[in-house]
């Protein structure tokens, strides 16, 4: 069973309002700027993902990051979840995420988070995020009831959320498969 529509086709790039930022599926590739930008917002990242997801541990390693970010694009080709980076305009600092996922639990047909890295919390382009996310899911993802988390619903009201009867896991090797397959 899957999530999207056969024919749905996902942004290859989303520019942020204002210009000199835009949103483009994650690669391993990505990883030295990845891992430079979760480690250093690791203690506020881990505040806001750590109870849900156990992410970014203090532990992570960068080998660990480039295979998670494999997996990450990987999984995008499949269309089974996706992670956008957000980058400056020449592509050489990351500065945030957009996390695109099947729904975890019930109430929704999408779950969608986001962060920026420290440094651009309550600055403009955070805000140009915020701003962008609901509007680009509305209109450009296939959804009917998204679910925005740590926005519209907090972290720890969604963890207390039924699970999904279709909800996507991942197994001890990171394989992503729908409970009851």
């Amino acid at each position: 069973m899957s999530w999207l529509p056969d024919d749905f086709v996902h942004p290859v790039l989303v520019p942020l309002p204002g210009g000199g930022h835009h949103l483009r599926p994650i690669r391993e590739a990505d990883a030295p700027h990845d891992y430079r930008a979760v480690m250093g917002s690791r203690e506020r990242l881990w505040t806001i993902f750590g109870p849900a997801w156990g992410w970014p541990a203090a532990t992570m390693t960068y080998e660990a990051d480039r295979a998670d970010l494999l997996r990450h694009e990987k999984e995008i080709a499949a269309h089974q979840s996706f992670n956008y980076a957000l980058f400056d305009e020449g592509e050489t600092a990351l500065l945030g995420c957009v996390y695109i996922d099947p729904p975890e639990k019930s109430g929704a047909d999408g779950e969608v988070a986001w962060w920026v890295v420290d440094e651009l919390v309550g600055g403009e382009v955070e805000q140009a995020l915020d701003a962008l996310v609901p509007r680009w899911i509305a209109a450009d993802w296939p959804f009917e009831r998204p679910r925005l988390l740590g926005r519209e619903i907090s972290w720890s009201q969604w963890l207390a959320l039924p699970a999904h009867p279709d909800a996507w896991m991942t197994d001890s090797k990171g394989s992503i498969a729908v409970s009851g397959e």
